[in-house]
C-alpha cells in the first residue's frame, strides 16, 4: 500500500451513468489484476475505493458507476486534478490457478476483469467472458474485451443477446474453461459459486479505512470472519458465504 498523488488525464462518460478515469502517476505498488485503489474526494471524510480497470506504466485507470453523491462528484473531476490515492490495495486474482479461464462479469463488476484480461492474454492464456447487464442500454466494453477472447453478452430482459444472466446461461450452454474469476452482484456471485464452486470471486462492500485497521467490511467464510479489504477483495468461491 502506497499514497500516491494521480493526476486525471480523461474522465469521459462510456455508457449509461458510466465513466472512465484515467490518471497518470507511480502505481508500482499494484501487483495483481483484483486489487483496488482509494481515491481521497473533496468534502467527503471518507475515501472512495475503486477496483483497477486498467495499468500500464505511471497510469491507471477506473470504470466507475454514478449512484450517489460521491461518484457523481468523481464524474465531474477535470482534467489536470490531482487526486491523492492509496494504490495496492487488497488481495487480487490468482492467474496461475487457471489454463482455461473463463472471465463473468455482471454490470459494473466488468470493471476489474479488463485488466485481469490483459494479463492472462500476457500469461499466453485465452479467456472465455461472459457479460451480464440489465438491458440493452447498460452493454458496455463489448469490443474492447473481444480482443481479449469470445465474448457472450446476457441481458435480463433479452433485449441484446442472451435472455437471463450469467449464471443462467453457464447452466445451458457447456463453455470449456478449469476456472473462472467472477465479480458483480452478490446475487449473481452466490448462485454463481453454489453452482460452480471452483473459482474466485470479487466481492464489494462498505469499507471504513480501506486496509483492514477498521474491520468494518467484515465477512463470513469458512474459515471464520475475513475482511474484504485485506484478505479480499478476491477470495475463493467455495470459501465465502453469501
Amino acid at each position: 500500500m502506497k499514497e500516491v498523488n494521480l493526476t486525471i488525464l480523461e474522465n469521459k462518460k462510456v455508457g449509461l451513468d458510466t465513466y472512465l478515469m484515467r490518471l497518470s502517476g507511480d502505481v508500482s505498488e499494484i501487483t495483481r489484476p483484483g486489487q483496488f485503489s482509494e481515491l481521497k474526494l473533496e468534502h467527503y471524510y471518507l475515501r472512495r475505493p475503486l477496483s483497477n480497470h486498467d495499468v500500464k506504466e505511471n497510469e491507471i485507470s477506473f470504470l466507475y458507476k454514478v449512484l450517489g453523491l460521491g461518484t457523481k462528484s468523481l464524474a465531474s473531476y477535470p482534467v489536470g486534478m490531482v487526486i491523492p490515492t492509496l494504490v495496492g490495495l487488497g488481495n487480487g486474482f490468482d492467474t496461475s490457478k487457471a489454463n482455461r479461464p473463463l472471465l463473468i462479469g455482471g454490470g459494473i463488476g466488468i470493471a476489474p476483469l479488463y485488466h485481469l484480461a490483459k494479463v492472462l492474454v500476457k500469461e499466453g492464456k485465452k479467456p472465455l467472458i461472459i457479460l451480464g447487464f440489465k438491458n440493452k442500454d447498460e452493454v458496455i466494453y463489448e469490443e474492447e474485451f473481444a480482443k481479449f477472447g469470445k465474448v457472450y453478452v446476457t441481458t435480463d430482459d433479452g433485449s441484446y443477446g442472451y435472455k437471463g444472466n450469467p449464471v443462467s446461461f453457464l447452466k445451458e450452454n457447456q463453455l470449456d474453461f478449469d476456472y473462472y474469476y467472477a465479480c458483480g452482484p452478490q446475487v449473481m456471485l452466490k448462485y454463481l459459486s453454489l453452482a460452480f464452486p471452483n473459482g474466485e470471486v470479487s466481492l464489494e462492500a462498505r469499507m471504513g479505512c480501506g486496509f483492514g485497521a477498521c474491520m468494518g467490511c467484515s465477512i463470513e467464510t469458512t474459515s471464520g470472519p475475513k475482511r474484504v479489504c485485506k484478505e479480499g477483495p478476491v477470495f475463493v468461491s467455495s470459501e465465502v458465504k453469501l
